[in-house]
């Protein structure tokens, strides 16, 4: 390849405050590292930091500021990555305009402003998004007030000016191409997984428990769970299985969260985690009968993946995009059919249970995505477009 890369860190730099780490969050550093191990005479790192506009970001600093943020994800707690933002800062210099090289933003930060995306891409450059999800733009009833407009506006202006995208799974790509017409050079990359580290010795609730994890908002179908598990504690009493809520509380959640902190017969029987370090975070999923992922919507679904190659069961609803990257292994509900969810809780719950046996078995034929493919697939697109 002879042109040079421009990768855009803009939203992990602002991200890098919080205590634990998204999904995109682990793309932004996976591409961050995977492009500082490569000739760093031909990688610029770039960030917008307001009214200071674009600036470069020197390697030795990016990496120092990396390996902060992987150590407060962690152990989460202290000043979240305050001080790493702020020593990052301190080495950053004015970034010229695009010059011919392949500009790279792998998150959605900044698309919706136009002239930014322009200036990234430069005259006689090339520009190229990571598009993970279009969810704000197709179910709004889930989006932040004003969020379903501006993911609109990022996808119009990406559309406009990117040459190419990359997107994490065929799902994403059809829509996209379903909102522009069909418009859009997609290169589907599905997204590697990063290993969970070794479980370290943490309270597991008592067995039975499931866990179900992400950020604490609508989309992610909590009502479902809380009622489910509601039925169960007046049917079952204490002899009701646990369930472990692992995720921070997003938006427009007022519903669950009044049921999370006053639900009657819920609180000997759910637990709630809104900040956990890894190796906590592995301890609870690798002991859990199965994880319960009753989204209505996903770009990706990182968790059903991280559940499988944990070795635990998954059952999740009836999604294109899971059956994609986790294939028939996990057991498939309508995210609607509450009394289905709770019969597969109590099923999975069993000591001997058949059901979940058989999904371990169906396991053993599955394997966890590789970054190594995904860059491999990325390197590819590059190479066309060089």
């Amino acid at each position: 390849m002879v042109r040079g890369i421009t990768l855009d860190l803009s939203r992990l730099l602002w991200r890098a405050r919080f205590p634990t780490p998204s999904g995109i969050d682990r793309v932004e550093r996976a591409y961050a590292r995977h492009l500082l191990a490569q000739d760093r005479r031909r990688v610029t790192f770039v960030v917008r930091m307001g009214y200071l506009g674009a600036r470069v970001i020197p390697p030795p600093a990016l990496d120092r500021f990396l390996t902060a943020m992987e150590a407060c994800w962690a152990a989460p707690g202290g000043d979240g990555g305050a001080g790493a933002i702020a020593a990052l800062m301190s080495r950053t210099s004015r970034a010229p305009r695009g010059n011919g090289d392949i500009a790279l933003i792998p998150s959605h930060q900044n698309w919706h402003r136009r002239p930014w995306l322009e200036e990234r891409r430069g005259p006689g450059g090339r520009l190229v998004l990571f598009l993970h999800d279009t969810i704000p733009s197709d179910y709004p009833e889930y989006a932040r007030t004003g969020g379903a407009a501006r993911h609109e506006e990022r996808l119009r202006n990406g559309l406009a000016v990117a040459d190419a995208f990359i997107v994490n799974s065929a799902a994403t790509r059809d829509a996209l191409h379903a909102f522009s017409g069909g418009k859009g050079l997609c290169q589907v990359a599905p997204i590697g997984l990063d290993p969970l580290p070794a479980p370290r010795n943490v309270a597991l609730p008592a067995d039975p428990y499931f866990v179900t994890l992400g950020t604490i908002e609508p989309r992610k179908n909590h009502l479902l769970l809380l009622h489910a598990w509601r039925r169960m504690a007046d049917t079952l009493g204490d002899a009701a299985p646990r369930l472990v809520v692992i995720g921070r509380r997003g938006w427009e959640n007022e519903n669950i969260v009044d049921l999370l902190e006053r639900g009657r017969g819920l609180r000997p029987l759910v637990i709630e985690h809104n900040t956990l370090d890894d190796a906590a975070l592995a301890a609870l999923v690798r002991g859990a009968r199965a994880l319960l992922m009753p989204s209505f919507a996903e770009g990706f679904g990182m968790p059903v993946n991280e559940a499988l190659a944990c070795g635990t069961p998954v059952i999740a609803s009836d999604l294109a995009v899971y059956r994609e990257t986790a294939g028939e292994v996990p057991l498939y509900l309508d995210p609607l059919d509450g009394p289905a969810w709770i019969k597969a809780v109590l099923d999975y719950a069993a000591p001997q249970s058949a059901a979940r046996a058989a999904q371990l078995a169906r396991l053993t034929a599955w394997s966890a995505p590789r970054w190594e493919d995904h860059f491999a697939q990325v390197d590819d697109l590059l190479e066309r477009l060089d």
